[in-house]
């Protein structure tokens, strides 16, 4: 009995180690997408007041966070994901998690934004984000960091700070779920 259940544990670590594996590569050669939610970044939502070209008026990474992106950089390195088409939430917790993986230069898209405070903006947001992702193109890989909220709302998932999804291309009307990758 004990050699049964033994076995039933390595079988199915070993299956997702396997899927986790093939999302990698399904991500690499544009099959997928990688979507993060920023790292971490202490609080929920933004202060009163919060104006978005103002980091000093927004709720910012920590030194936690700082180190979690750049061991996310780390691990897209050793995953062979070392020049992607590198997108972001315009907020400074989302812009500087991209800078901290040190890639690629980061390109700014407005529908990655939060709508934590502005709901009325989900539905329209979260098509927006769907339209342009079936319209990516194969290559290169593509890592995008965004917020729980908008990854919520695009997959049904609540990731916490630094997790992040494998998306397979191209999206379907509630996306496949590849691969859910803790914060390293």
């Amino acid at each position: 009995m004990r050699i049964a259940i033994l076995v039933a544990l390595l079988l199915s670590t070993c299956s997702a180690w396997a899927g986790e594996e093939a999302a990698w590569a399904a991500m690499r050669e544009g099959r997928a997408v990688l979507l993060m939610r920023h790292a971490s970044a202490p609080g929920t939502g933004d202060p009163p007041g919060f104006v978005l070209g103002d980091c000093t008026t927004q709720r910012n990474l920590d030194e936690a966070g700082r180190l979690q992106a750049q061991r996310w950089g780390a691990l897209l390195r050793k995953k062979g994901i070392d020049e992607p088409r590198l997108l972001s939430s315009r907020w400074c917790r989302a812009l500087e998690t991209a800078e901290l993986l040190g890639l690629a230069p980061v390109e700014h898209l407005p529908m990655l934004d939060s709508f934590f405070v502005q709901t009325n903006r989900k539905s329209q947001q979260t098509e927006a984000l769907r339209e342009f992702l079936g319209r990516l193109p194969a290559t290169p890989p593509v890592v995008l960091i965004s917020h729980q909220v908008n990854i919520t709302a695009l997959t049904g998932i609540f990731p916490r700070s630094g997790e992040a999804l494998i998306l397979a291309l191209p999206l379907k009307d509630r996306p496949q779920v590849l691969a859910r990758i803790s914060p390293p």
